[in-house]
């Protein structure tokens, strides 16, 4: 075998950001064998933690594979796979520009550090992400979440929980590596072109990629 790269991993600490930050979870996080080689033989090791840009202060631990020459990170259920910050403020985000006319209105309410390209490309990423994770997950779940748009908004009045995206991270643990991020660690979904009638239909440009 020979990769090279980074893999990411659930690591259910039932924790809030700000416990784990508090409480220095990284430390607590194990992993018994190496993805890539269960048998053993490969080199396997704890490998020095990374730090997230946020939230601050929060350190994720990782390993390494000598013979995949790959990283191995265990990410607690409050954070985004590839994308900045937490799952809950990446729903809180999609949630609000769901209740919007229009991405150009929800802009000047969501993002308003930011100048309205920026902002917008910022929107569609995310809301292009997470319907899609949505969908993939009414899917795997289809007694559940029978009925349900692949919003936000639906899917939180179904289950009534506050944090839709951590739910689904525990309820679909075995599926995770398959799911796009932020809700799973697989790869992003294929883009389509711009629609002027459903916003998860209009990528945009993805923005600088940074720490995730």
């Amino acid at each position: 075998m020979h990769l090279h790269g980074a893999l990411q991993v659930r690591f259910a600490t039932g924790l809030t950001s700000e416990e784990y930050v508090t409480q220095a979870g990284w430390l607590t996080a194990s992993l018994e064998r190496c993805p890539f080689h269960p048998q053993g033989g490969c080199g396997f090791a704890r490998h020095t933690p990374y730090e997230r840009v946020s939230p601050p202060g929060c350190l994720i631990a990782r390993w390494y594979c000598r013979a995949a020459h790959a990283t191995i990170s265990l990410l607690p259920d409050f954070l985004c796979s590839r994308l900045p910050g937490t799952l809950a403020e990446v729903e809180a985000a999609v949630a609000a520009v769901e209740l919007f006319p229009s991405l150009e209105a929800a802009s000047e309410a969501v993002r308003t550090d930011i100048v309205q390209p920026g902002a917008l490309r910022w929107m569609r990423r995310r809301v292009r992400l997470v319907h899609a994770g949505l969908a993939a997950a009414i899917g795997l779940l289809p007694g559940l979440l029978a009925g349900c748009k692949p919003t936000v908004v639906s899917v939180r009045s179904t289950l009534g929980v506050e944090s839709v995206l951590v739910f689904l991270r525990w309820a679909v643990p075995a599926h995770l590596a398959a799911l796009p991020p932020p809700l799973g660690f697989g790869p992003r979904p294929l883009r389509r072109r711009p629609s002027s009638t459903a916003i998860q239909q209009d990528p945009g440009p993805d923005p600088p990629s940074g720490t995730v």
